[in-house]
């Protein structure tokens, strides 16, 4: 089933069958990013994660001439083309009150349909979903170098709640064992 998400375009839920798909708009995002690193690691999250409990829905593209708010297109007679966006939420749990909530794995816009308001409409839509099925929260994490995304999340009232630290580690950073011994 479909539904227009903005003018010209339409939102529609993906399925398991979907994995390959998911899986390359993943490996896109990081690589938008991170042009120099490869993410074939990528794959394992997507097997370990992505399943009927985790819902994906798609974005699709159907025209310039169906941008108009009159369009009477049917959306499901619309000739298949790849999708331009893609959310997939996943499930978490609050770690201070233990509610479950929404978690936004992905939103992914491709470059040549961005700053139209897919990605706030997908915000939008998600937060509807979310809110429909009883969840008081979503959570989500974004690269501190993703300038676009930061903005956008920050227009919609989202707030830094943690800071997610990491240390990279080598062998020079071993704790000789017997330095611990009180």
């Amino acid at each position: 089933m479909s539904e227009q998400l903005l003018p010209g375009y339409i939102i529609r839920r993906g399925s398991t069958l979907d994995r390959a798909l998911l899986l390359k708009f993943m490996q896109r995002t990081y690589q938008d990013l991170f042009p120099n690193e490869e993410f074939s690691h990528l794959d394992q999250t997507v097997k370990q994660y992505f399943s009927s409990d985790t819902p994906l829905w798609w974005v699709d593209f159907l025209g310039e001439g169906d941008r108009g708010a009159n369009s009477t297109l049917s959306f499901s007679s619309h000739p298949r083309t790849p999708p331009i966006a893609c959310l997939w939420v996943g499930n978490a749990i609050d770690q201070v009150q233990g509610n479950r909530h929404a978690h936004i794995f992905i939103l992914y816009v491709i470059p040549e349909h961005r700053r139209r308001g897919i990605g706030r409409a997908l915000m939008r839509y998600v937060e509807n979903w979310a809110i429909q099925r009883g969840d008081r929260q979503i959570g989500l994490q974004v690269f501190q170098s993703n300038k676009p995304a930061l903005n956008l999340y920050n227009q919609l009232g989202y707030q830094t709640q943690s800071l997610w630290m990491v240390k990279f580690l080598s062998a020079e950073n071993k704790l000789d064992d017997s330095s611990n011994i009180l």
